[in-house]
């Protein structure tokens, strides 16, 4: 059938091919309450510029909730012959007030109009993540504040290296999800332009009040420039790298949780709520939900350079390619309010094996270095004169298939003439870890103050 919302350019209906490439209906009618709200501020606009009367402003916006009623009720018809959001709205409208209707799209534009409706969809999506971020961020807190005194390994290379605290090793993701946090809230910032009014690349001869449009619709101002406007996806872009990081830190996350309750680590336990067994193996404990929310961070990454690969090399201003960056923007967004809300839940369900840890925390020569430290402030060796003593008292624990504490004060100075019987307490892994005072150390202390400070800036 023919397209009559293109009015009189083509007297022919489009192909059944050019019908299926060309029609976005199928997955930009997630835009329609953006769709709805932007042609209400825009009516809105035009009537108080003069542009329409007040009548049919009024129309137009009893017609469009009332449309967006119906499709919230799930009453609505798409069509795939009027192609998107916009036209099966338009036509809907149409329907219920009439003539009236034609006069909503005066001094605007399908390419000012979508670039809002999707500015808007994205400031919301943003929001959205905004507020699971915090949510990890809160659940993260809690669990570091039970567990502030928790000791466990800590790891460079996936070895252990020195004892930490398990509240500790938790407050680590929550800086990662502050940081977070900051490029979402500044991405949501930058996208906060309304584009409506730009027309389709070079504005319009009505006297139109862009500030007024802005406003309605809760933007900062109106954009600059109308090719821009139209024509630029950076702020999917930026919101996408920045949903990009976060699924990063959230598979790390992740990754660690599966390590850790693997039967080798056994460090924490999930429970039937966030596990899956085998089909085979009646033994099996799976941590799925762990490793979907890694495997979503793939997905995400790949849905932003799928964008930034279609907006490469488009010229100015709007080109039809750029139909092609919605699915990857909502795709990514659904996929991280996902993993979020997963890891959200697996950090409040799973349960640490406090002994375990304590015992891992101390294998491995893990206070090896309190004892070089201790060889610097005690007998005030030069460090790496400390360092190298240290090594062979662990080389000789090696040998003996002994920790370091497990050495006789006779075996030390036979190393070391300076060493002491007060030695020994550096090397136990509670000390270890409550020695460490420095800022933004592992002390339980230092957790415990940066868990009230935490709890504090959340709220």
């Amino acid at each position: 059938m023919s397209n009559r919302m293109w009015g009189g350019r083509f007297s022919a209906g489009p192909s059944a091919i050019m019908e299926e490439i060309n029609a976005s209906i199928d997955f930009d009618r997630k835009l329609y309450a953006q769709d709805i709200a932007g042609s209400k501020a825009h009516a809105e606009m035009l009537a108080a510029r003069g542009i329409i009367s007040e009548g049919d402003a009024g129309k137009i916006a009893e017609g469009l909730d009332a449309i967006k009623a119906e499709i919230d009720e799930g009453r609505f018809t798409f069509s795939r012959a009027l192609e998107d959001i916009h036209m099966n709205v338009e036509q809907r409208l149409k329907e219920l007030i009439g003539p009236a209707a034609g006069r909503l799209h005066t001094a605007r534009s399908r390419n000012d109009q979508v670039a809002t409706d999707f500015r808007l969809w994205v400031r919301d999506g943003l929001d959205h993540l905004d507020d699971q971020l915090a949510e990890l961020m809160g659940a993260l807190v809690a669990r570091a504040g039970e567990h502030a005194g928790t000791v466990m390994p800590g790891f460079t290379h996936l070895q252990s290296a020195q004892p930490v605290t398990f509240g500790h090793h938790l407050l680590a993701y929550v800086e990662m999800l502050a940081r977070d946090r900051g490029r979402v809230q500044d991405a949501r910032r930058r996208l906060n332009e309304c584009p409506l009014g730009a027309a389709a690349l070079a504005g319009t001869s009505f006297p139109i009040d862009r500030h007024m449009t802005a406003a309605s619709l809760g933007f900062d101002r109106p954009t600059a420039n109308s090719l821009d406007s139209v024509s630029d996806r950076d702020f999917a872009l930026e919101a996408m790298a920045a949903a990009s990081i976060v699924a990063v830190h959230l598979s790390r996350l992740a990754e660690e949780i599966v390590i850790w309750s693997s039967a080798q680590f056994g460090f924490v336990r999930l429970s039937d709520a966030f596990s899956t067994g085998s089909s085979i193996m009646p033994q099996k404990r799976n941590p799925d939900a762990a490793e979907l929310v890694r495997a979503k961070a793939g997905r995400i990454i790949g849905d932003m350079n799928a964008l930034l690969i279609v907006m490469k090399g488009l010229p100015l201003a709007y080109q039809k390619d750029m139909q092609e960056d919605k699915e990857q923007v909502f795709d990514a967004f659904e996929s991280l309010s996902l993993a979020l809300a997963a890891t959200t839940g697996m950090v409040g369900d799973l349960q640490p094996d406090i002994k375990r840890m304590a015992a891992a925390a101390g294998s491995g020569f893990s206070t090896a270095t309190d004892l070089a430290d201790w060889l610097v402030r005690v007998p005030g060796l030069p460090f790496r004169d400390a360092h190298h003593v240290t090594g062979r008292l662990v080389a000789m624990a090696a040998e003996r298939g002994v920790e370091l504490a497990d050495l006789s004060l006779a075996d030390m100075k036979t190393v070391h003439d300076g060493i002491t019987e007060a030695v020994y307490d550096v090397l136990t892994v509670e000390n270890s870890v409550r020695s460490r005072t420095s800022h933004g150390g592992t002390a339980p202390d230092n957790v415990r103050a940066e868990v009230k400070r935490w709890q504090a800036l959340i709220g």
